[in-house]
Formats: C-alpha cells, structure tokens, sequence
C-alpha cells in the first residue's frame, strides 16, 4: 500500500508549514439523519474545490456531539466559502433542521507539531 493511499484514508489533514487558519464547526446534532449524512458528505467534497482549502478533519460521538476542524490558507478564502451558495443552502438546513446547538471559531494557527509511531 502507498503511502499517498494511506494518506488519504487517515483522519489527519495534511496540512502545509503554518502560518493557516482553522475554522472549528462545534455542534450538537438532532436526531435522525433527514439528509444530513448526505449533505455533510457533499459539504467536505464541495470545500476540497475551494480555492485556499487545505484539509478537514472531523469526529462525533454517540451522543450526537462533533467537532469538525477545516484548514484553510487565508481569511479571504475562508469568506469565500461561507458565501458559496450551495454552502449557504447547508448552513439553513442546519439551523433549520439538522443542529440542537452550534458554535463557529476561526482562528490562526502560528505553530503545528505532530507524532507517528
């Protein structure tokens, strides 16, 4: 298996030398899917096309509570993708449908270190 398969099959964004920018999506899902398994694959598929996008990472829990980190190269490219208009359709079904609860963080990430055994 190569390495560039293994990539992408992990969880963890490849990501440049910073400095970028991480927008952090906390949220609190209703239940029941109601489409959003769909529309959060086409969301993740739909922002790797976005110029500035760098990589995304994501998890939820059982109890419906996830986090998901998207990395981005500029604030510019990070305004240009929350005024996609495909985007702003999700984001209305989010609050109209698919979350109890959520809060949005943007932020710049000046140093970045990792581990692999």
């Amino acid at each position: 298996m190569s390495h560039e398969s293994d990539r992408a099959r992990s969880p963890f964004a490849s990501l440049p030398n910073p400095p970028y920018y991480a927008v952090i999506f906390s949220n609190q899902r209703t239940s029941g899917d109601d489409g959003y398994g769909a529309m959060a694959a086409r969301m993740v598929e739909l922002a790797a096309e976005q110029p500035g996008f760098l990589g995304v990472e994501s998890v939820r829990d059982a109890q419906g509570f996830g986090i998901t980190v998207s990395y981005w190269a500029s604030e510019e490219a990070i305004a240009a993708w929350r005024r996609d208009a495909e985007h702003l359709e999700a984001q209305r079904g989010g609050r109209e449908r698919w979350y109890e609860h959520f809060e949005l963080r943007v932020a710049r990430v000046e140093r970045a270190r990792g581990f692999s055994a």
